[in-house]
């Protein structure tokens, strides 16, 4: 039986995550001794403090958020398999568990090119490698597309500080980006600030400043006014894989060890960038029916409905500016809606399938594997794998 030191921050819902896929693999392969050491420790105790501690309890592994400092070396040469999670940057002495963070960044900016932005935003930590690299992807993305990207980095603490309710150089630098604007937020910490600042200096979201944030941490999404949209990652996976590797370490040491990459599952539209960037009020017009009644087994017949268009008049400025005919686009959006059930519920295909007023789940799972090149049940067990 494993002694496992768990070293931290409980309170973050990536963490709990973490903590899920660990404890899954612990239930399938152990069971393991866990001993949550609270992340003060790190800063009372120092590392020579932990690696006592963990030397004294007979500590079989260790996965922690630690500093990037040469006294990792001490517990390098104590034996103890340790993994790191990045919180600040990747080690080179020991595997870390990181996240494939410029797909994430390139996830945000196709997302927000397909809605039709020409003016987009990062908001971050540049000295933090989750935020500078998920920044990268999408200023990759975005340049390749011919635009360029505004930055705001902050140097304040992460979640200790209220600067961002008073007036601010943040407040000045959300009024001065042209509008509207698609902001990608390097997690959803960040992302509040921003709907926090947006509300407190006027600014509408998602109409003038749309706002994506990362980790879909759903109490944080929520607590946000409006809604905040955030991109989901197999977090749980990763635990799991990590509790695999440091099973595979505890047994035959530090060879052979690798990185555990954390990978984006797909983007949760919530209030916050359900728009689409246009100056054309019947392409809004119809985008926003399309987007409010997408649960609702709709049709083309009745967007046009909606409009003082014909439906090929319709057909064609629409096609001009989103780059899909409207059937085109409800389908991809059922899909997203369908995949988001998908991964966030435990329904059956045939409930989701209802839930979304389609009557025949045979036909969507036929579509949904056209898009994902595997069945519905598929893509659940690949990215629900290793999710106790």
């Amino acid at each position: 039986m494993y002694k496992i030191i768990l070293l931290i921050d409980f309170a973050e819902e990536y963490s709990k995550g973490l903590l899920k896929g660990i404890s899954a693999y612990s239930r399938d392969h152990g069971p393991w001794i866990f001993c949550r050491m609270p992340l003060y420790h790190r800063e009372t105790m120092g590392l020579d403090g932990i690696l006592k501690w963990a030397l004294e309890w007979g500590a079989d592994g260790i996965v922690g958020q630690l500093y990037n400092d040469e006294d990792i070396v001490k517990i390098v040469q104590s034996g103890i398999p340790v993994i790191a999670q990045d919180f600040k940057e990747r080690f080179k002495e020991i595997p870390n568990i990181t996240g494939a963070y410029r797909e994430t960044g390139q996830i945000a900016a196709e997302y927000f090119l397909k809605k039709g932005f020409k003016h987009f935003a990062y908001y971050g930590f540049g000295d933090i490698v989750w935020s500078r690299e998920r920044a990268e992807g999408f200023e990759e993305r975005i340049a390749a597309a011919g635009h360029s990207v505004e930055y705001f980095e902050h140097r304040k603490a992460r979640s200790s500080v209220l600067w961002y309710y008073k007036p601010s150089s943040l407040s000045q630098w959300l009024k001065a980006l042209p509008k509207p604007v698609a902001l990608m937020a390097c997690d959803d910490n960040q992302g509040q600030h921003i709907t926090e600042a947006c509300r407190l200096s006027g600014l509408r979201i998602p109409e003038e400043v749309a706002v994506l944030g990362v980790d879909n941490d759903v109490m944080l999404c929520e607590l946000s006014d409006p809604p905040l949209s955030s991109i989901a990652l197999d977090v749980e996976k990763g635990g799991y894989d990590a509790a695999k590797l440091l099973d595979h370490m505890i047994r035959n040491g530090q060879t052979e060890a690798y990185d555990i990459v954390v990978k984006p599952t797909q983007i949760v539209t919530r209030h916050s960038t359900d728009i689409y960037a246009t100056n054309d009020t019947c392409i809004a017009t119809s985008l926003k029916y399309i987007h409010q009644n997408i649960d609702s087994n709709l049709q083309v017949d009745e967007v046009v409905q909606q409009v003082p268009l014909s439906r090929r008049a319709l057909e064609k400025r629409f096609h001009a500016i989103t780059g899909y005919p409207v059937y085109k686009y409800i389908f991809n959006l059922r899909i997203e809606k369908f995949t988001q059930k998908l991964l966030d519920t435990d329904m059956s295909i045939f409930e989701i399938a209802l839930d979304m007023g389609l009557t025949d789940s045979k036909n969507i799972a036929r579509q949904f594997r056209q898009v994902k090149g595997c069945t519905p049940i598929e893509y659940r067990k690949r990215y629900l794998a290793g999710k106790g």
